[in-house]
């Protein structure tokens, strides 16, 4: 019994953590999109920076899953669980990278001294769903929620659809605009990085239907 409180006791820690990661996340995914809107510099920048925090809270989490099952043994639900929280932290360190990769567009827009492409918009929307995908998925984990977690995959969906009317409009720029290639080639490579950031929150939605309900599933496909 004492073992059982004890992993218990661990996990909740491990939730902390886990949630603190979402934070930091979504909180560097807003500043990201608020440095794009504003051609703000220093707050991009301070958003590469804050990421830092972030791959440390993954290794801190992953440290201690990995002493839980070594030290715990656990079977069943509890070992299920834990396993889980790789796949959770592993999808949100590369949410928090393609959040990094929208603060570098903003510095690279910065340089070239160029007004912003009208297209941002749609980046500005994908980042928005983005926001909301992180703090919906962390908290469908948190709640072990698999009907929440399955709502919060089909956001994804939207984030497909700007991706994709982003990526017909820059090409067509740069049919009619052959000087402006590389700077709108930024905009197709960091749509492409906030599409992967939404197919990340579904693989983590995709995690936590398994350790709800004891099956793999494939949402969104």
């Amino acid at each position: 019994m004492g073992n059982r409180v004890q992993l218990m006791e661990e996990m909740g820690r491990l939730h902390h953590d886990i949630l603190a990661m979402g934070t930091k996340i979504e909180e560097n995914l807003r500043k990201a999109l608020l440095a794009l809107r504003n051609g703000d510099v220093e707050l991009a920048r301070d958003v590469k920076a804050s990421d830092e925090v972030v791959n440390a809270l993954q290794l801190k989490i992953e440290d201690q899953v990995a002493v839980l099952i070594a030290t715990q043994q656990p079977v069943a639900r509890d070992l299920r669980e834990l396993v889980t929280v790789f796949k959770v932290t592993d999808n949100l360190e590369r949410a928090g990278d393609h959040a990094v990769h929208l603060a570098k567009l903003t510095i690279k827009l910065a340089k070239s001294g160029e007004p912003a492409f009208r297209q941002t918009v749609h980046l500005e929307t994908m980042a928005e769903t983005g926001c909301e995908m992180v703090r919906g998925a962390v908290q469908a984990y948190l709640n072990q929620d698999a009907a929440e977690a399955r709502r919060i995959a089909a956001l994804d969906d939207g984030i497909d659809h700007e991706h994709k009317a982003l990526v017909t409009e820059v090409l067509g720029l740069m049919r009619e605009n052959p000087d402006q290639v590389q700077r709108a080639s930024r905009l197709l490579t960091t749509s492409g990085y906030l599409e992967r950031l939404g197919d990340h929150m579904t693989n983590l939605c995709e995690a936590v239907v398994y350790l709800v309900e004891g099956h793999h599933v494939e949402l969104n496909d």
